[in-house]
Protein backbone atom coordinates (compact mmCIF):
# COMPACT_ATOMS: atom_id res chain seq x y z
CA UNK A 1 0.00 0.00 0.00
CA UNK A 2 0.98 3.51 -0.34
CA UNK A 3 2.84 5.32 2.53
CA UNK A 4 1.21 8.81 3.09
CA UNK A 5 3.81 9.51 5.26
CA UNK A 6 7.78 9.47 5.61
CA UNK A 7 7.93 7.70 8.69
CA UNK A 8 6.67 4.74 7.97
CA UNK A 9 10.69 -5.39 9.50
CA UNK A 10 8.28 -8.36 9.48
CA UNK A 11 8.91 -12.05 11.02
CA UNK A 12 8.92 -15.14 8.40
CA UNK A 13 5.12 -16.34 8.32
CA UNK A 14 5.30 -19.55 10.71
CA UNK A 15 4.52 -23.06 9.03
CA UNK A 16 0.49 -22.79 9.23
CA UNK A 17 -1.28 -26.31 9.79
CA UNK A 18 -3.69 -27.50 6.86
CA UNK A 19 -6.45 -26.61 8.94
CA UNK A 20 -6.84 -23.74 11.38
CA UNK A 21 -8.70 -22.95 14.62
CA UNK A 22 -9.70 -20.00 16.31
CA UNK A 23 -7.72 -19.80 19.40
CA UNK A 24 -5.95 -17.40 21.74
CA UNK A 25 -7.30 -14.04 23.37
CA UNK A 26 -9.11 -11.59 20.95
CA UNK A 27 -8.82 -7.52 20.94
CA UNK A 28 -8.00 -6.00 23.81
CA UNK A 29 -5.84 -7.78 26.42
CA UNK A 30 -5.79 -5.77 29.71
CA UNK A 31 -3.35 -7.07 32.57
CA UNK A 32 -4.50 -8.30 35.57
CA UNK A 33 -4.45 -5.42 37.67
CA UNK A 34 -5.12 -2.53 35.42
CA UNK A 35 -6.87 -0.56 36.56
CA UNK A 36 -8.94 1.44 33.66
CA UNK A 37 -10.07 4.58 32.90
CA UNK A 38 -13.86 6.11 33.35
CA UNK A 39 -14.27 6.92 29.92
CA UNK A 40 -12.58 4.84 26.92
CA UNK A 41 -11.69 7.08 24.46
CA UNK A 42 -8.65 7.61 21.76
CA UNK A 43 -8.00 10.79 19.68
CA UNK A 44 -5.05 9.66 16.63
CA UNK A 45 -3.73 11.22 14.49
CA UNK A 46 -3.96 9.69 10.78
CA UNK A 47 -1.69 12.45 8.99
CA UNK A 48 -4.19 13.64 6.20
CA UNK A 49 -8.04 13.51 5.10
CA UNK A 50 -9.11 10.25 3.41
CA UNK A 51 -9.76 9.69 -0.17
CA UNK A 52 -12.62 7.48 0.47
CA UNK A 53 -13.85 4.65 3.24
CA UNK A 54 -14.58 2.57 0.39
CA UNK A 55 -12.14 0.14 0.52
CA UNK A 56 -12.20 -0.64 -3.16
CA UNK A 57 -11.30 2.89 -3.88
CA UNK A 58 -8.07 3.53 -1.94
CA UNK A 59 -4.33 2.30 -1.52
CA UNK A 60 -2.86 4.10 1.17
CA UNK A 61 -2.07 3.80 5.05
CA UNK A 62 -4.19 6.64 5.88
CA UNK A 63 -7.18 5.04 4.39
CA UNK A 64 -6.71 1.51 5.29
CA UNK A 65 -5.98 2.56 8.84
CA UNK A 66 -9.58 3.50 9.41
CA UNK A 67 -10.64 0.48 7.38
CA UNK A 68 -8.97 -1.89 9.71
CA UNK A 69 -10.79 -0.61 12.26
CA UNK A 70 -14.44 -0.18 10.15
CA UNK A 71 -13.98 -3.80 8.25
CA UNK A 72 -13.18 -7.03 9.45
CA UNK A 73 -11.21 -9.85 7.00
CA UNK A 74 -11.52 -13.53 7.13
CA UNK A 75 -8.34 -13.61 8.40
CA UNK A 76 -5.14 -11.19 9.79
CA UNK A 77 -2.09 -11.36 10.92
CA UNK A 78 -0.63 -11.34 14.35
CA UNK A 79 2.41 -9.65 15.40
CA UNK A 80 4.21 -12.80 15.75
CA UNK A 81 3.34 -13.36 11.66
CA UNK A 82 0.96 -16.27 12.53
CA UNK A 83 -2.79 -16.32 10.65
CA UNK A 84 -5.54 -15.32 13.07
CA UNK A 85 -8.99 -15.97 12.33
CA UNK A 86 -11.31 -13.17 11.98
CA UNK A 87 -14.43 -13.14 10.32
CA UNK A 88 -13.69 -17.36 8.89
CA UNK A 89 -12.78 -19.44 12.39
CA UNK A 90 -11.50 -22.01 10.42
CA UNK A 91 -10.49 -23.33 6.77
CA UNK A 92 -8.69 -26.01 5.25
CA UNK A 93 -6.89 -26.67 1.61
CA UNK A 94 -6.40 -29.26 -0.87
CA UNK A 95 -3.04 -29.21 -2.65
CA UNK A 96 -2.39 -26.04 -2.00
CA UNK A 97 -4.91 -24.35 -4.78
CA UNK A 98 -8.56 -24.86 -3.24
CA UNK A 99 -9.04 -23.44 -0.37
CA UNK A 100 -12.33 -23.55 1.90
CA UNK A 101 -13.20 -21.26 4.64
CA UNK A 102 -15.71 -21.68 6.75
CA UNK A 103 -17.55 -18.33 8.18
CA UNK A 104 -17.73 -17.90 12.56
CA UNK A 105 -21.29 -18.82 13.60
CA UNK A 106 -23.64 -15.97 13.94
CA UNK A 107 -21.71 -12.82 12.07
CA UNK A 108 -23.26 -10.00 11.59
CA UNK A 109 -23.20 -6.81 9.84
CA UNK A 110 -23.41 -3.47 11.74
CA UNK A 111 -27.13 -3.66 10.76
CA UNK A 112 -27.73 -6.66 12.26
CA UNK A 113 -27.98 -8.58 8.90
CA UNK A 114 -25.65 -11.53 8.59
CA UNK A 115 -22.56 -11.97 7.17
CA UNK A 116 -22.68 -14.50 3.90
CA UNK A 117 -19.95 -15.84 2.22
CA UNK A 118 -22.09 -14.40 -0.86
CA UNK A 119 -21.20 -10.87 0.84
CA UNK A 120 -17.54 -12.12 0.23
CA UNK A 121 -18.42 -13.15 -3.35
CA UNK A 122 -19.30 -9.88 -4.35
CA UNK A 123 -17.24 -7.96 -2.94
CA UNK A 124 -14.19 -9.49 -4.39
CA UNK A 125 -16.15 -9.43 -7.86
CA UNK A 126 -16.41 -5.51 -7.34
CA UNK A 127 -12.54 -5.55 -6.56
CA UNK A 128 -11.53 -7.07 -9.69
CA UNK A 129 -14.29 -5.46 -11.71
CA UNK A 130 -13.11 -2.97 -14.27
CA UNK A 131 -16.28 -0.82 -13.69
CA UNK A 132 -14.95 -0.05 -9.92
CA UNK A 133 -11.45 1.17 -10.96
CA UNK A 134 -9.55 -0.06 -7.79
CA UNK A 135 -6.05 1.03 -7.48
CA UNK A 136 -5.95 -2.58 -5.93
CA UNK A 137 -7.72 -4.27 -9.19
CA UNK A 138 -4.43 -6.24 -9.44
CA UNK A 139 -4.27 -7.81 -6.19
CA UNK A 140 -6.58 -11.20 -6.65
CA UNK A 141 -4.68 -12.22 -9.89
CA UNK A 142 -1.22 -11.57 -8.03
CA UNK A 143 -3.00 -14.19 -5.24
CA UNK A 144 -3.51 -16.50 -8.72
CA UNK A 145 -7.24 -16.76 -7.78
CA UNK A 146 -8.59 -18.21 -10.89
CA UNK A 147 -9.48 -15.46 -13.80
CA UNK A 148 -8.76 -12.61 -11.66
CA UNK A 149 -6.23 -11.04 -13.85
CA UNK A 150 -8.17 -11.42 -16.91
CA UNK A 151 -11.15 -10.11 -15.50
CA UNK A 152 -9.83 -6.80 -14.05
CA UNK A 153 -8.22 -6.72 -18.03
CA UNK A 154 -11.96 -6.96 -19.19
CA UNK A 155 -11.35 -10.01 -20.95
CA UNK A 156 -13.71 -12.48 -18.95
CA UNK A 157 -17.16 -12.11 -17.02
CA UNK A 158 -17.29 -11.09 -13.21
CA UNK A 159 -18.47 -14.82 -12.45
CA UNK A 160 -15.44 -16.84 -13.48
CA UNK A 161 -14.12 -15.44 -10.81
CA UNK A 162 -12.72 -18.98 -8.49
CA UNK A 163 -14.40 -17.86 -5.81
CA UNK A 164 -17.70 -19.09 -4.92
CA UNK A 165 -20.39 -19.47 -1.79
CA UNK A 166 -20.67 -23.40 -1.48
CA UNK A 167 -23.68 -21.96 0.67
CA UNK A 168 -24.56 -19.12 3.03
CA UNK A 169 -21.02 -20.09 5.91
CA UNK A 170 -18.64 -21.75 3.32
CA UNK A 171 -16.58 -19.90 1.14
CA UNK A 172 -14.40 -21.89 -1.78
CA UNK A 173 -11.23 -20.16 -3.35
CA UNK A 174 -9.55 -21.69 -6.22
CA UNK A 175 -6.30 -20.80 -7.46
CA UNK A 176 -4.40 -21.35 -10.71
CA UNK A 177 -1.12 -22.37 -8.32
CA UNK A 178 0.50 -22.97 -5.16
CA UNK A 179 0.86 -19.40 -3.35
CA UNK A 180 3.04 -19.47 -0.06
CA UNK A 181 1.64 -16.05 0.83
CA UNK A 182 -2.18 -16.56 -0.26
CA UNK A 183 -3.30 -16.45 3.80
CA UNK A 184 -1.38 -13.62 4.55
CA UNK A 185 -2.25 -11.85 1.38
CA UNK A 186 -5.81 -12.54 2.41
CA UNK A 187 -5.96 -10.37 5.25
CA UNK A 188 -5.25 -7.75 3.43
CA UNK A 189 -7.67 -4.42 3.83
CA UNK A 190 -8.93 -4.32 0.17
CA UNK A 191 -10.39 -7.95 0.27
CA UNK A 192 -12.34 -7.10 3.45
CA UNK A 193 -16.13 -8.16 2.46
CA UNK A 194 -18.98 -5.01 2.20
CA UNK A 195 -22.45 -4.86 1.95
CA UNK A 196 -23.85 -4.93 -1.63
CA UNK A 197 -27.52 -3.84 -0.54
CA UNK A 198 -26.22 -0.95 1.03
CA UNK A 199 -24.01 0.12 -1.22
CA UNK A 200 -26.94 -0.55 -4.50
CA UNK A 201 -29.42 1.67 -2.35
CA UNK A 202 -26.90 4.41 -1.34
CA UNK A 203 -24.34 4.43 -4.61
CA UNK A 204 -21.51 6.67 -3.85
CA UNK A 205 -22.91 7.89 -0.82
CA UNK A 206 -22.64 5.00 0.98
CA UNK A 207 -19.84 5.64 2.80
CA UNK A 208 -21.67 8.34 4.70
CA UNK A 209 -21.59 7.85 8.01
CA UNK A 210 -25.92 7.66 8.57
CA UNK A 211 -25.31 5.30 5.83
CA UNK A 212 -22.49 3.42 6.66
CA UNK A 213 -22.71 -0.76 7.49
CA UNK A 214 -19.63 -2.36 7.98
CA UNK A 215 -18.37 -5.45 9.82
CA UNK A 216 -15.59 -4.35 11.98
CA UNK A 217 -15.33 -3.27 15.60
CA UNK A 218 -16.17 0.58 15.21
CA UNK A 219 -18.92 2.44 12.96
CA UNK A 220 -18.26 5.85 11.92
CA UNK A 221 -20.98 7.93 12.90
CA UNK A 222 -19.34 11.58 11.88
CA UNK A 223 -16.92 13.05 9.72
CA UNK A 224 -16.19 16.57 8.93
CA UNK A 225 -14.36 16.88 6.00
CA UNK A 226 -10.57 18.49 6.64
CA UNK A 227 -11.69 18.15 10.58
CA UNK A 228 -12.51 14.69 11.96
CA UNK A 229 -13.78 11.41 11.64
CA UNK A 230 -15.42 10.00 14.99
CA UNK A 231 -15.91 6.28 15.40
CA UNK A 232 -18.69 4.40 17.82
CA UNK A 233 -18.07 0.82 19.22
CA UNK A 234 -19.84 -1.50 16.62
CA UNK A 235 -21.92 -3.51 18.98
CA UNK A 236 -22.94 -6.09 16.58
CA UNK A 237 -19.06 -6.99 15.62
CA UNK A 238 -18.76 -10.29 16.59
CA UNK A 239 -15.73 -10.24 19.15
CA UNK A 240 -17.34 -6.68 20.76
CA UNK A 241 -16.81 -7.80 24.40
CA UNK A 242 -13.62 -7.96 23.76
CA UNK A 243 -12.99 -4.14 22.83
CA UNK A 244 -12.47 -1.81 25.46
CA UNK A 245 -12.88 2.01 23.95
CA UNK A 246 -15.84 3.05 23.09
CA UNK A 247 -14.93 5.75 20.90
CA UNK A 248 -12.41 6.78 18.74
CA UNK A 249 -11.24 10.11 16.63
CA UNK A 250 -9.14 10.29 14.21
CA UNK A 251 -7.53 13.65 12.67
CA UNK A 252 -6.63 14.88 9.12
CA UNK A 253 -3.39 16.90 10.72
CA UNK A 254 -1.07 16.94 8.46
CA UNK A 255 1.54 19.37 10.12
CA UNK A 256 3.94 17.20 11.79
CA UNK A 257 4.82 20.46 14.01
CA UNK A 258 1.28 20.45 14.91
CA UNK A 259 0.64 17.11 15.33
CA UNK A 260 2.67 17.19 18.42
CA UNK A 261 1.63 20.54 19.80
CA UNK A 262 -1.69 19.32 19.77
CA UNK A 263 -0.06 16.29 21.55
CA UNK A 264 1.47 18.36 24.15
CA UNK A 265 -1.36 20.39 25.18
CA UNK A 266 -3.52 16.95 25.59
CA UNK A 267 -5.63 16.85 22.67
CA UNK A 268 -3.87 13.70 20.79
CA UNK A 269 -3.14 10.55 22.14
CA UNK A 270 -1.16 9.30 19.56
CA UNK A 271 0.60 11.24 16.66
CA UNK A 272 0.78 10.26 13.21
CA UNK A 273 4.52 10.74 12.92
CA UNK A 274 7.04 12.50 14.85
CA UNK A 275 8.85 15.42 12.95
CA UNK A 276 12.83 15.15 12.28
CA UNK A 277 14.10 18.47 13.66
CA UNK A 278 12.08 17.71 17.18
CA UNK A 279 13.08 14.04 17.46
CA UNK A 280 16.33 14.54 19.13
CA UNK A 281 14.66 17.14 21.99
CA UNK A 282 11.68 14.87 22.31
CA UNK A 283 13.42 11.34 22.79
CA UNK A 284 15.36 13.80 25.64
CA UNK A 285 12.51 15.64 27.27
CA UNK A 286 10.04 12.50 26.78
CA UNK A 287 11.59 9.32 26.15
CA UNK A 288 9.00 7.09 27.75
CA UNK A 289 6.46 8.40 25.08
CA UNK A 290 8.82 7.82 21.92
CA UNK A 291 7.91 4.73 20.25
CA UNK A 292 9.95 3.68 17.02
CA UNK A 293 9.37 0.03 15.24
CA UNK A 294 10.75 -1.16 12.42
CA UNK A 295 8.60 -1.00 9.03
CA UNK A 296 8.70 -3.05 6.35
CA UNK A 297 8.45 -0.09 3.68
CA UNK A 298 10.25 2.07 1.14
CA UNK A 299 10.36 5.36 0.47
CA UNK A 300 10.86 6.35 -3.11
CA UNK A 301 11.20 8.93 -6.07
CA UNK A 302 9.02 7.05 -9.51
CA UNK A 303 9.36 8.31 -12.94
CA UNK A 304 6.88 8.34 -15.88
CA UNK A 305 8.55 6.29 -17.94
CA UNK A 306 6.58 7.09 -20.80
CA UNK A 307 7.83 10.91 -21.15
CA UNK A 308 10.77 12.34 -21.98
CA UNK A 309 13.71 12.36 -20.89
CA UNK A 310 12.76 9.72 -18.42
CA UNK A 311 11.94 7.07 -21.00
CA UNK A 312 15.55 7.32 -20.95
CA UNK A 313 17.05 4.40 -18.60
CA UNK A 314 20.51 5.94 -18.41
CA UNK A 315 18.90 9.75 -17.15
CA UNK A 316 16.90 7.64 -14.95
CA UNK A 317 19.82 5.78 -13.11
CA UNK A 318 22.43 9.05 -13.15
CA UNK A 319 19.75 10.41 -10.82
CA UNK A 320 19.67 7.45 -8.55
CA UNK A 321 23.19 7.15 -8.10
CA UNK A 322 23.92 11.40 -7.64
CA UNK A 323 22.09 10.79 -4.65
CA UNK A 324 24.31 10.67 -1.26
CA UNK A 325 21.29 8.14 0.62
CA UNK A 326 23.30 7.77 3.66
CA UNK A 327 22.89 11.46 4.72
CA UNK A 328 19.86 11.34 3.63
CA UNK A 329 18.99 8.40 5.95
CA UNK A 330 21.67 9.62 8.52
CA UNK A 331 21.28 13.26 8.81
CA UNK A 332 18.36 14.48 7.23
CA UNK A 333 16.10 11.67 8.92
CA UNK A 334 17.73 10.23 11.63
CA UNK A 335 15.48 7.92 13.34
CA UNK A 336 17.17 4.67 12.40
CA UNK A 337 15.66 4.70 8.81
CA UNK A 338 18.31 2.79 6.60
CA UNK A 339 19.30 3.84 2.75
CA UNK A 340 18.14 1.73 0.16
CA UNK A 341 19.50 0.13 -3.30
CA UNK A 342 16.40 -2.23 -3.38
CA UNK A 343 13.15 -1.55 -3.63
CA UNK A 344 11.35 -4.23 -1.44
CA UNK A 345 13.86 -4.91 1.33
CA UNK A 346 17.15 -6.45 2.30
CA UNK A 347 15.73 -9.22 3.81
CA UNK A 348 12.46 -10.19 3.41
CA UNK A 349 10.20 -13.44 3.35
CA UNK A 350 13.31 -15.27 4.58
CA UNK A 351 15.01 -14.08 1.22
CA UNK A 352 18.21 -11.76 1.53
CA UNK A 353 18.53 -9.51 -1.64
CA UNK A 354 21.70 -8.40 -2.72
CA UNK A 355 21.79 -4.49 -3.58
CA UNK A 356 23.53 -3.69 -7.02
CA UNK A 357 27.18 -3.45 -7.62
CA UNK A 358 26.97 0.34 -7.56
CA UNK A 359 25.83 0.77 -4.42
CA UNK A 360 29.25 -0.51 -2.66
CA UNK A 361 31.16 2.08 -5.13
CA UNK A 362 32.58 5.16 -3.08
CA UNK A 363 30.12 8.34 -3.64
CA UNK A 364 32.75 9.82 -5.52
CA UNK A 365 32.77 7.18 -8.23
CA UNK A 366 28.67 7.32 -8.81
CA UNK A 367 28.40 10.86 -9.34
CA UNK A 368 31.30 10.13 -11.80
CA UNK A 369 29.21 7.59 -13.82
CA UNK A 370 26.53 9.43 -13.62
CA UNK A 371 27.87 12.55 -15.25
CA UNK A 372 29.02 10.04 -17.97
CA UNK A 373 25.01 8.59 -18.64
CA UNK A 374 23.98 12.40 -18.41
CA UNK A 375 26.33 13.41 -21.12
CA UNK A 376 25.22 10.19 -23.31
CA UNK A 377 21.42 11.18 -22.84
CA UNK A 378 22.35 14.57 -24.28
CA UNK A 379 22.77 16.51 -21.15
CA UNK A 380 25.36 18.81 -19.84
CA UNK A 381 26.21 22.49 -19.06
CA UNK A 382 24.97 23.91 -21.89
CA UNK A 383 21.98 21.83 -22.29
CA UNK A 384 20.85 20.57 -18.40
CA UNK A 385 18.49 18.11 -16.93
CA UNK A 386 15.23 20.14 -16.12
CA UNK A 387 12.14 18.54 -14.41
CA UNK A 388 9.13 18.85 -11.81
CA UNK A 389 9.63 16.96 -8.50
CA UNK A 390 6.31 16.22 -6.86
CA UNK A 391 5.55 15.19 -3.16
CA UNK A 392 1.93 15.49 -0.96
CA UNK A 393 2.25 18.25 1.13
CA UNK A 394 4.61 17.51 4.06
CA UNK A 395 6.71 19.10 6.31
CA UNK A 396 9.27 16.43 5.84
CA UNK A 397 8.94 15.03 2.26
CA UNK A 398 9.41 19.04 1.66
CA UNK A 399 13.08 18.58 3.62
CA UNK A 400 13.91 15.69 2.11
CA UNK A 401 12.77 16.90 -1.44
CA UNK A 402 14.89 19.97 -0.86
CA UNK A 403 18.10 17.40 -0.09
CA UNK A 404 17.30 15.63 -2.90
CA UNK A 405 17.09 18.58 -5.50
CA UNK A 406 20.14 20.12 -3.99
CA UNK A 407 22.36 17.01 -4.36
CA UNK A 408 21.07 16.45 -8.10
CA UNK A 409 22.22 20.63 -8.22
CA UNK A 410 25.72 20.11 -6.84
CA UNK A 411 26.61 16.99 -7.87
CA UNK A 412 25.17 16.96 -11.52
CA UNK A 413 23.84 20.53 -12.37
CA UNK A 414 20.13 19.23 -12.49
CA UNK A 415 17.42 21.46 -11.82
CA UNK A 416 14.63 19.85 -10.02
CA UNK A 417 11.34 22.11 -9.57
CA UNK A 418 9.65 20.87 -6.20
CA UNK A 419 5.49 20.85 -6.73
CA UNK A 420 3.40 19.86 -3.96
CA UNK A 421 -0.08 18.72 -4.18
CA UNK A 422 -2.90 17.43 -1.19
CA UNK A 423 -2.82 14.07 -1.03
CA UNK A 424 -5.96 12.91 -2.52
CA UNK A 425 -4.86 15.31 -5.53
CA UNK A 426 -1.54 14.11 -5.82
CA UNK A 427 -2.97 9.82 -6.19
CA UNK A 428 -5.47 11.07 -8.73
CA UNK A 429 -2.28 13.08 -10.57
CA UNK A 430 -0.11 10.19 -10.22
CA UNK A 431 -3.21 7.66 -11.82
CA UNK A 432 -3.76 10.31 -14.57
CA UNK A 433 0.35 10.10 -15.50
CA UNK A 434 0.19 13.63 -15.53
CA UNK A 435 4.21 14.13 -13.74
CA UNK A 436 7.48 14.09 -14.43
CA UNK A 437 8.85 12.22 -10.77
CA UNK A 438 6.97 12.30 -7.91
CA UNK A 439 7.94 11.06 -3.91
CA UNK A 440 5.82 7.56 -3.21
CA UNK A 441 6.02 4.86 -0.84
CA UNK A 442 5.36 1.43 -0.43
CA UNK A 443 4.38 -0.34 2.89
CA UNK A 444 4.17 -3.97 2.29
CA UNK A 445 0.85 -5.82 2.19
CA UNK A 446 2.02 -9.16 2.98
CA UNK A 447 6.06 -10.45 3.94
CA UNK A 448 7.29 -11.38 0.68
CA UNK A 449 9.17 -9.33 -1.90
CA UNK A 450 6.48 -9.38 -4.53
CA UNK A 451 4.50 -7.16 -2.48
CA UNK A 452 7.53 -4.37 -3.85
CA UNK A 453 7.89 -6.05 -7.06
CA UNK A 454 4.60 -6.20 -8.61
CA UNK A 455 4.12 -2.47 -8.37
CA UNK A 456 6.80 -2.50 -11.75
CA UNK A 457 5.11 -5.16 -13.72
CA UNK A 458 3.26 -4.58 -17.23
CA UNK A 459 -0.33 -3.90 -16.70
CA UNK A 460 -0.57 -3.97 -12.71
CA UNK A 461 -3.00 -1.82 -11.60
CA UNK A 462 -0.56 0.31 -8.83
CA UNK A 463 2.29 0.32 -11.87
CA UNK A 464 2.12 4.51 -12.18
CA UNK A 465 5.56 4.58 -13.42
CA UNK A 466 3.90 2.69 -16.49
CA UNK A 467 7.13 0.27 -16.22
CA UNK A 468 7.42 -2.24 -19.11
CA UNK A 469 10.26 -5.23 -19.32
CA UNK A 470 9.87 -8.22 -20.70
CA UNK A 471 12.37 -10.39 -18.63
CA UNK A 472 11.42 -8.50 -14.96
CA UNK A 473 8.01 -9.71 -15.68
CA UNK A 474 9.29 -13.27 -16.43
CA UNK A 475 11.22 -12.89 -13.47
CA UNK A 476 7.83 -12.20 -11.40
CA UNK A 477 6.29 -15.37 -12.89
CA UNK A 478 8.91 -17.93 -12.60
CA UNK A 479 9.32 -16.72 -8.52
CA UNK A 480 5.31 -17.18 -7.84
CA UNK A 481 5.61 -20.81 -9.31
CA UNK A 482 8.79 -21.37 -7.79
CA UNK A 483 8.25 -24.15 -4.67
CA UNK A 484 10.99 -23.17 -2.31
CA UNK A 485 12.08 -19.95 -1.00
CA UNK A 486 15.76 -20.65 -1.95
CA UNK A 487 14.03 -20.59 -5.78
CA UNK A 488 12.05 -17.52 -5.26
CA UNK A 489 14.80 -15.64 -3.81
CA UNK A 490 17.00 -16.29 -6.59
CA UNK A 491 14.24 -14.57 -9.48
CA UNK A 492 13.80 -11.65 -7.09
CA UNK A 493 17.06 -10.89 -7.06
CA UNK A 494 16.69 -11.33 -11.30
CA UNK A 495 13.98 -8.56 -10.89
CA UNK A 496 15.89 -6.58 -8.14
CA UNK A 497 19.25 -6.42 -10.43
CA UNK A 498 16.76 -5.80 -13.23
CA UNK A 499 15.40 -2.41 -11.58
CA UNK A 500 18.60 -1.33 -10.59
CA UNK A 501 19.78 -1.08 -14.17
CA UNK A 502 15.90 0.70 -15.78
CA UNK A 503 15.66 2.54 -12.35
CA UNK A 504 11.81 2.94 -13.00
CA UNK A 505 11.49 4.85 -9.08
CA UNK A 506 14.77 5.79 -6.95
CA UNK A 507 14.46 4.07 -3.51
CA UNK A 508 15.80 6.24 -0.95
CA UNK A 509 15.56 4.81 2.30
CA UNK A 510 13.73 2.09 4.37
CA UNK A 511 11.20 3.11 7.00
CA UNK A 512 10.63 3.09 10.93
CA UNK A 513 7.56 4.03 12.67
CA UNK A 514 8.12 6.83 14.80
CA UNK A 515 5.65 7.83 17.19
CA UNK A 516 4.54 9.67 20.22
CA UNK A 517 2.64 7.93 22.56
CA UNK A 518 0.31 8.69 25.71
CA UNK A 519 2.29 6.43 28.33
CA UNK A 520 -2.03 5.99 29.59
CA UNK A 521 -2.72 4.28 26.29
CA UNK A 522 -2.40 0.65 26.62
CA UNK A 523 -2.44 -2.41 24.00
CA UNK A 524 -0.20 -0.04 21.36
CA UNK A 525 1.51 -2.36 19.56
CA UNK A 526 2.28 -1.64 15.83
CA UNK A 527 2.54 -4.56 13.31
CA UNK A 528 5.46 -4.87 10.75
CA UNK A 529 3.08 -3.01 8.04
CA UNK A 530 2.78 0.30 10.73
CA UNK A 531 -1.14 -1.37 11.75
CA UNK A 532 -2.20 -0.90 15.16
CA UNK A 533 -5.95 -1.36 15.43
CA UNK A 534 -8.01 0.69 18.05
CA UNK A 535 -9.72 -2.47 18.73
CA UNK A 536 -6.49 -3.93 20.82
CA UNK A 537 -5.67 -0.50 22.61
CA UNK A 538 -7.54 1.10 26.18
CA UNK A 539 -6.74 3.70 28.19
CA UNK A 540 -5.33 3.13 32.07
CA UNK A 541 -6.58 5.76 34.53
CA UNK A 542 -4.58 8.50 34.79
Amino acid sequence: MKANNHNTLIKTFVALSLTATACGTWAATVPAGTELAAKQELVRNNGSEPASLDPHKVESDVEFNLISDFFDGLVSVRNDGSIEPRLADKWEEKESTVWTFHLRPGIKWSNGQPITAQDVVWSWQRLVDPKTGSPYASYLGNMHVVNAHDIAEGKKPLDTLGVKAVDANTLQITLTQPTASFLAMLAHPSLVPVNQANIEKFGEKWTQPANFVCSGAYKPSQWVVNEKIVAQRNPQNWDNSHTVINQVTYLPISSETADVNRYKAGEIDIVFTIPQTLFASLKKSIPDQVHVTPKLATYYYEFNTTKPPFNDARVRRALNMALDKDIIAGKVLGQGQIPAWVFSQKIIGGVELKSPDYANWSHEKRVAEAKKLLAEAGFNASHPLSFNLLYNTSESHKRIAIAVSSMWSKNLGVEAKLQNQEWKTMLDTMHSGNFDAVRYAWIADYDDAATFLNNFRTGDSENTSQYSNAAYDDALKHAAKADNVAERGKYYQQAEDRLATDVPAIPVYHYVLAQLVKPYVGGYAPNSLAFYYTKDMYIKKH
